[in-house]
């Protein structure tokens, strides 16, 4: 049975940080703008058309990776975003345009500002990855689905205790969140029931959950034998 994964837009496969840092310097901000300064910042990129379409990736090579993994192993793909709406082609036609020009192609995105919780149950989601440990705890209180938190900058080690502790696994990059999601493809037996295995293997213990980011990919991905 093929997994149905889902996968957050903005921190995790489109570098939204860099692009509105040059928004903000664009307009004469700081870098780190808050407050009305921030709505102006905001003002600026609903004005632009297609704004989303800007963005850069943070690592190309593994958006077409996605794509031949999806293809082979009959993964169910879904993106997600919360983007606000600019001039131009609604969020999603830029979303999907976007994620097609680094080789995803006819991708499934959905555009809903609510819980990451209920859109994971309403999709019947596998395992979601997410840049944000609130919604990795939203995904998994909200759902049967499991949470990776992709950490780019290297959460601290409270923030990573909480992820695990709560059974979420914490990946570093794109390309170790794949090799995550693959290894448990390749792990999840049929004798038991896909979702009791992912039960057993992001259980949140040493022997089951992923280890928190830095850690080589492989030494990370390890199940009970039964």
């Amino acid at each position: 049975m093929s997994l149905r994964v889902g996968f957050d837009m903005d921190g995790v496969l489109a570098d939204f940080r860099s692009a509105f840092a040059r928004v903000a310097e664009d307009a004469g901000l700081a870098p780190e703008t808050s407050g009305p300064d921030m709505r102006q910042a905001w003002e600026y990129v609903k004005r632009t058309p297609n704004w989303w379409t800007t963005l850069q990736p943070y690592e190309a090579d593994q958006i077409a990776r996605l794509y031949e993994l999806t293809r082979r192993l009959r993964w169910e793909v879904v993106f997600m975003t919360k983007r606000p709406t600019t001039l131009g082609d609604t969020i999603q036609a830029q979303t999907q345009w976007w994620l097609e020009q680094y080789g995803f192609y006819y991708p499934a995105v959905v555009t809903v500002p609510g819980s990451r919780g209920e859109l994971a149950n309403a999709v019947r989601l596998d395992i979601a990855v997410d840049d944000q440990l609130l919604n990795c705890v939203d995904i998994i209180g909200g759902s049967t689905a499991k949470a990776l938190l992709l950490d780019r900058d290297s959460a601290s080690r409270t923030t990573r205790e909480h992820a695990t502790n709560r059974g979420i696994g914490v990946v570093a990059t794109l390309d170790e969140a794949l090799d995550v999601i693959t290894h448990l493809h390749e792990s999840v037996g049929e004798r038991r029931g896909r979702l009791q295995r992912l039960a057993d293997w992001f259980g949140g213990t040493k022997e089951t959950a992923p280890a928190a980011a830095g850690a080589p990919a492989r030494s990370r991905m390890q199940l009970r034998q039964d």
